[in-house]
């Protein structure tokens, strides 16, 4: 053996143990299942945790309703029902993730709810309640 071939054996030994701590603080996160409901059909909240606080995210394939007034809306694994932020925000611009406040303790599911026709219009549960 070489000295480069040393080296460069040392140098995938190292960066091999580098991935294998890093990977070790990776982010738990928990994909919900499809949105259902009246008006909202398809897509999922992924439920992940940075710094401490409970963090929603809309995936790519979810799809705004076009309803006049639409909100994030929480509903923790006792049933109590949080309503947040604005869905929409300018424009056609909207907010794909939200950083729950800190006395939301779990999410059972995430809902689209309408403030203007005080209606429900889809919903995703997570298969456990993310704490």
């Amino acid at each position: 053996m070489t000295i480069r071939s040393i080296r460069a054996m040392l140098v995938s030994l190292v960066a091999l143990a580098l991935l294998t701590v890093t990977s070790s603080f990776a982010v738990d996160n928990h994909v919900s299942q499809p949105f259902k409901g009246v008006k909202v059909n398809g897509g999922t909240v992924t439920h992940s945790k940075v710094g401490g606080r409970h963090v929603l995210t809309l995936s790519d394939d979810f799809k705004v309703p076009d309803t006049p007034d639409p909100h994030w809306q929480v509903v923790d694994s006792k049933g109590n029902v949080y309503l947040l932020d604005k869905l929409k925000v300018k424009g056609d611009k909207y907010l794909k993730s939200i950083t729950l406040p800190a006395y939301i303790h779990d999410v059972a599911k995430v809902q689209i709810w309408c403030s203007f026709a005080e209606a429900l219009l889809g919903e995703a549960p997570f298969d456990t309640p993310q704490k």
